[in-house]
């Protein structure tokens, strides 16, 4: 099954790791997660974190970050995952944290991530959907991911059919 992910982070440059702050999960089969990192320290956000993503957080689905990746495992469940997202380098990196080491992550689980934007690179890169919903709020961006990956799969066919 796919799922379309996205994160929202904090980074500061080589000497200092990525800080998760939220995931969003939106599965092909229609189902959705998002959560919150309780313990990131927003104190430490750039000025355009603070006014582009920590607006979106919300107040639901708080947990500790270590929790996170517990709750995604039961989201996931024994499924063997494709996971998919747009611009996903440093999402993917966010995510496999979330587990430990990459190595970490749960058997049956690729250790990559799809990305959208080099697909739609390689179909020539059409013009997508607008995000009709708040950028920046990870489970609305991974919403919008899945109707990409649904655009994409359409143009991909049409190319092929034309």
């Amino acid at each position: 099954m796919r799922y379309f992910i996205d994160t929202e982070f904090m980074e500061s440059g080589h000497l200092f790791p990525i800080t998760l702050l939220s995931i969003g999960i939106a599965a092909e089969d229609g189902r959705e997660f998002y959560a919150v990192n309780g313990e990131a320290d927003h104190t430490l956000a750039n000025e355009w974190v603070k006014a582009n993503v920590l607006p979106h957080l919300g107040k639901n689905n708080i947990m500790r970050h270590v929790g996170i990746g517990h709750e995604i495992v039961d989201f996931i469940g024994d499924d063997h995952p494709t996971f998919w997202g747009y611009y996903a380098d440093y999402d993917w990196v966010v995510f496999a944290q979330l587990f430990g080491a990459m190595i970490d992550l749960p058997k049956g689980w690729p250790m990559y991530c799809r990305d959208l934007k080099q697909w739609c690179d390689d179909l020539g890169n059409p013009k997508l959907p607008p995000q009709d919903s708040t950028e920046h709020n990870a489970l609305y961006d991974a919403r919008w991911n899945r109707i990409v990956w649904d655009f994409l799969d359409h143009t991909a066919t049409n190319k092929v059919l034309g």
